[in-house]
């Protein structure tokens, strides 16, 4: 007992020591910055002037960094509801004995191993463009020339271009995650549902649904995650100046923090971007309380 007690402490230390230094100590110096006047990051403790809740006062009284938040509102809740229909609409073909499984799991998730930047810039670049992308072409080629003309990266559409394109690369990596789940239903269940007469949709919405409750959590939870940490893909589609179109929190934090690239007369405001931090942090907490709330457990009653 006494060596499985030092081995134990042998291996969780250093995970222990990593986990302090790289997550919870930022996370609670970013927390306590929040409360105070701060200009840079790495201005000394004795520089900070401490102002209660004045920074996050200020940022909802902020109009872009609302307009920030209704931004991922909106990629939560559309591209989510985009993105999880038809990563499940693909998980589900391709684990009921479709040919050519492995070639097309393996096309479908590509985009997740290229680089949010090179995907980016192929949309932008190739599909986007009214000149020669592909939807120009495509609807030059069937006839439809002032569609094939529409500016699709314009200020009315630039957020829903931009929306498009990111969930087309997410769809992959959610896909996989039902397509393991899925593979864990015993094939019994199915069986007997063949044999009882059962149709298609009546063996997805008393079989399949039931079994993914956990996944549903898992992938909720990972895309909450992922549109608070929204960023790379605002700053390919507007890269000079922040959008109300496409601005996220992060650009907004990244803004403030460090100032703009293409103003040098920004102030930086580093206590208002740990605000910032501080209230994505709670958002993700938030998410995860309330899935698992809704989602208790996977136990499944046929």
């Amino acid at each position: 007992m006494k060596k499985n007690r030092t081995m134990i402490i042998t291996f969780l230390t250093p995970a222990l020591i990593c986990y302090l230094l790289v997550f919870l100590y930022p996370s609670i110096r970013t927390t306590i910055m929040s409360f105070f006047a701060v200009e840079g990051v790495t201005d000394a403790i004795s520089t900070w002037h401490f102002v209660g809740f004045g920074n996050y006062i200020k940022l909802f009284n902020t109009p872009i960094f609302m307009q920030s938040m209704a931004n991922i509102m909106k990629i939560w809740i559309v591209g989510g509801l985009g993105v999880m229909f038809v990563a499940l609409f693909f998980a589900v073909a391709l684990t009921n004995g479709m040919k050519g499984v492995k070639f097309l799991r393996s096309v479908i998730y590509l985009p997740n191993v290229v680089s949010a930047i090179a995907m980016g810039t192929m949309w932008i670049s190739f599909v986007y463009n009214s000149d020669y992308g592909l939807l120009h072409n495509v609807f030059k080629t069937i006839g439809l020339e002032q569609l094939s003309q529409t500016l699709w990266t314009g200020p009315d559409k630039l957020f829903w271009s931009m929306l498009v394109a990111y969930s087309f690369g997410m769809v992959g990596y959610h896909m996989l995650i039902f397509m393991a789940s899925i593979e864990q239903i015993p094939k019994d269940y199915k069986e007997a549902a063949l044999i009882e007469g059962a149709n298609v949709f009546q063996r997805f919405f008393r079989i399949t649904i039931p079994f993914l409750k956990g996944c549903f959590r898992t992938n909720i939870v990972m895309w909450t995650v992922f549109t608070v940490a929204f960023f790379v893909w605002a700053q390919l589609f507007s890269p000079v100046n922040l959008s109300n179109a496409t601005v996220a929190p992060m650009n907004y934090m990244y803004e403030i923090v460090f100032g703009s690239s293409s103003n040098a007369a920004t102030v930086r405001d580093s206590g208002a971007g740990a605000a910032v931090g501080v209230i994505m942090m709670v958002i993700v907490i938030f998410a995860f309380a309330l899935t698992n709330l809704i989602v208790r457990n996977d136990d499944v009653e046929l």
